[in-house]
């Protein structure tokens, strides 16, 4: 029970500070509001092809539902891995050394951390699940219960990612440039903001997208957690629905098994 008492205290400190820094808060609102007000609907009109004449919808649905996923994805990979500024912080002011020498094992030490953060970046991506109704994107109890699954674990394996960057960077502003350098590029190659059309075959989506970029966006994860999220929120997979799933949940496992071993070296 003591042990849990730990890890429970850590987590609570995470979550606190988290939830009184302003400018987590501002940004977890206007990143969404930005994406989905101003991107959403600007585009929204230039969402469609033409196929033998014919205008159409590259997908049937509008942009807004398109993105709306998406942008989900986009919050909590920010707070997650912004939150793992935590360990810099505790780092430099000395917190972290007496947490350390405590009788508490170093794996529920970075438990708790990271718990701590997975939950602050659900709550963040909350926030854009709460103008569904906004987008038209109409949501039964149970679409619900599995976004937040969903969300929760690609929460986890975020946050453990951002404390294994955390570990090599020393600094809070090399950190913020390190971090930016590794979300958008992860965001944009993740089929986040244009679809790869699920009728094609790969040679079909060879002619009209390079290859390189095709291999960006099938060798990265975040593309079967945004995947998922909109098989769960608008019904609409490029791949295999359970793909998904064992891609996000083999993610959190893995980055929280090398988030361990680097902590090792704190």
């Amino acid at each position: 029970m003591g042990l849990i008492g730990g890890v429970y205290a850590i987590w609570l400190r995470e979550v606190k500070r988290s939830l009184r820094d302003r400018g987590q808060l501002i940004g977890g609102i206007s990143r969404p509001l930005l994406w989905v007000l101003i991107l959403g609907i600007g585009l929204n009109p230039y969402f469609r092809g033409e196929v033998y004449g014919e205008v159409r919808f590259v997908v049937p649905y509008t942009y807004l539902q398109f993105i709306f996923p998406a942008v989900i994805v986009l919050n909590i990979l920010y707070t997650s891995i912004q939150s793992a500024v935590s360990l810099i912080w505790d780092r430099e002011f000395g917190f972290l050394r007496e947490v350390l020498v405590s009788p508490m094992p170093r794996n529920l030490i970075l438990l708790g951390k990271v718990l701590g953060g997975a939950t602050t970046a659900v709550i963040h991506g909350c926030l854009v699940l709460a103008v569904a109704r906004f987008v038209d994107v109409n949501l039964t109890w149970t679409d619900i219960a599995h976004a937040l699954g969903l969300m929760f674990l690609l929460a986890f394996g975020l946050t453990s990612f951002g404390i294994v960057i955390a570990n090599y960077v020393r600094g809070f502003e090399s950190f913020g440039i390190f971090s930016n350098a590794v979300i958008l590029p992860l965001y944009f190659t993740a089929s986040s903001v244009f679809p790869l059309d699920p009728s094609l075959t790969r040679a079909q989506t060879l002619v009209i997208y390079p290859e390189w970029l095709v291999l960006l966006v099938e060798i990265n994860p975040l593309t079967y957690a945004v995947d998922a999220m909109r098989g769960v929120l608008i019904n609409f997979n490029q791949f295999d629905p359970m793909l998904g799933y064992q891609v996000v949940g083999a993610m959190a496992i893995g980055l929280f098994l090398l988030a361990m071993w680097e902590f090792r070296k704190v």
